[in-house]
């Protein structure tokens, strides 16, 4: 089944943001081969243009590599790896603590609240 993209954001940004979390996530492993611009373009239901925009933007940030007739890899460089994994974890912490003051919390309330939430769910991962 094709994920449905946000119609607020390009979808190319989208689709760099989707295989940034597969990396994280270890779905895609450091140096592993990338589904080519065509296979990618069907899978998620694009032009293969919007893909090729994608690949070029990972690539630009260092969170892939093209070999010249292989295809595109996940780097292997770990600082990158790392980068990318810490720029994550603050876009989702920023987003969260907005949506937190958004509804009036406190800082206090908010640190509570998640030391709570870790204490009755063996680290959080009990719920989502």
């Amino acid at each position: 089944m094709i994920e449905p993209f946000n119609p607020s954001s390009p979808i190319y940004l989208q689709l760099c943001e989707r295989i940034k979390n597969k990396i994280i996530r270890g779905s895609l492993v450091p140096g592993s081969r990338l589904p080519s611009v065509r296979e990618l373009a069907i899978d998620s239901g694009v032009n293969p243009n919007t893909v090729q925009r994608a690949y070029h933007e990972l690539e630009e940030s260092g969170v892939t590599v093209k070999k010249r007739g292989q295809g595109t890899f996940v780097t292997e460089d770990p600082e990158i790896l790392e980068q990318m994994r810490r720029a994550l974890l603050c876009r989702h912490i920023n987003h969260f603590v907005r949506q937190m003051k958004d509804i009036g919390c406190t800082e206090a309330e908010i640190v509570k609240s998640l030391n709570d939430y870790f204490k009755q769910n063996e680290g959080g991962e009990g719920q989502s």
